[in-house]
């Protein structure tokens, strides 16, 4: 099927999103962003010829077959329902709805009409955890026990941390979490299986910022593994783009340990042996690998085969619950237990 795509925002990631439907040779059919000029910039780079401030005047004259929603959170609901009353296969971005209560009704809302909804949680499709998962499945690791991910992008420091890509980072109440450790929730439950409880402590290390930039979250799994996530954006780590993998994961299992590096090298010691490297193809040499051109090839291949899709916006709810339990456990002061997994009942 042929198919042309809408684009709500023109921000930061926006650039990223489109330039993979330009290389998945999808049609650009417009862009809508509240600031035209912004708008018109990005969409000349990316041969966009309609470019609106109305997302609704823009849906009707454009008749896409799919929407893609790059905006922050805050305009989710509009531009969501409005796609939902067109019947238009929608992508959103995460965080996914305001806040909890928002992102359930939203999912209620797409099933109720029967439209595909996805969330756009495209760290889960980075070339080298897809070949962790490969190798999980084959059981080369043995009996899984344990996963760190040390996030070190190095980007928070100063005064002028985010103004130059993400501005409103610097004023949101909760920012590390819920902006860049959600990715690592989806990423830790899509390696080691569901999470069942968790612990948290948070700071707040660049005193400029509203929120915390630094996060030590121990998870714990269903099937008793461990994981911990030990995060902060002030310092980088050893890495040609300290923003391409964002930092380093050991995956550790009875027969050995699976280790990311900075440069997405993966390197395995088995359990007594050399560490030695794993060779796969690591996708492109820029930041992410890949990952948002996979995940939009992803769902038109659900749109066209039906293939079975990840984040459907009903799985990724249990995202936002965990993102929820962290804060708790942190306000708290307690380990946090969470409902049987998939409990996130719709919206009556």
């Amino acid at each position: 099927m042929s198919h042309r795509v809408v684009i709500a925002g023109a921000g930061y990631f926006a650039a990223h999103q489109l330039q993979a439907w330009q290389d998945l040779g999808v049609a650009r059919a417009g862009l809508c962003d509240l600031d035209t000029q912004k708008a018109e910039a990005l969409g000349a780079r990316f041969g966009i010829d309609r470019v609106s401030a109305d997302w609704d005047s823009l849906l009707d004259a454009t008749a896409p077959t799919v929407v893609d929603i790059c905006t922050p959170p805050g305009a989710h609901g509009p531009l969501v329902r409005a796609a939902l009353r067109r019947r238009l296969p929608i992508i959103c971005q995460k965080p996914f709805g305001n806040h909890l209560e928002e992102a359930r009704a939203l999912v209620h809302e797409a099933e109720q009409a029967g439209v595909p909804l996805v969330v756009h949680e495209n760290f889960r499709f980075m070339p080298w955890f897809r070949e962790c998962r490969r190798l999980l499945d084959a059981g080369f690791l043995g009996r899984l026990h344990g996963i760190t991910f040390r996030l070190r992008p190095g980007d928070g420091q100063g005064p002028r941390a985010y103004l130059d890509r993400q501005p409103y980072f610097q004023t949101q109440a909760q920012l590390l979490v819920k902006e860049t450790g959600v990715h690592y929730v989806d990423t830790f439950r899509y390696l080691m299986g569901e999470v069942v409880a968790v612990t948290a402590r948070l700071r707040r290390l660049n005193p400029v910022i509203a929120g915390e930039d630094a996060a030590l979250v121990i998870f714990e799994f269903a099937n008793a593994a461990t994981g911990l996530f030990d995060g902060n954006r002030l310092n980088d780590h050893v890495a040609h783009d300290p923003r391409r993998t964002m930092g380093e994961m050991w995956l550790e299992g009875a027969a050995g340990v699976l280790r990311l590096d900075g440069d997405a090298r993966l390197w395995f010691k088995p359990h007594q042996g050399e560490e030695r490297p794993h060779a796969y193809d690591a996708g492109d040499q820029t930041a992410f690998g890949g990952a948002c051109r996979a995940l939009q090839a992803h769902v038109l291949r659900h749109l066209d085969n039906g293939d079975p899709l990840e984040n459907a916006g009903r799985d990724y709810l249990r995202n936002r619950e965990i993102e929820a339990a962290i804060y708790q456990s942190h306000d708290s002061g307690q380990r946090v237990a969470l409902s049987s997994p998939f409990a996130s009942s719709p919206t009556p």
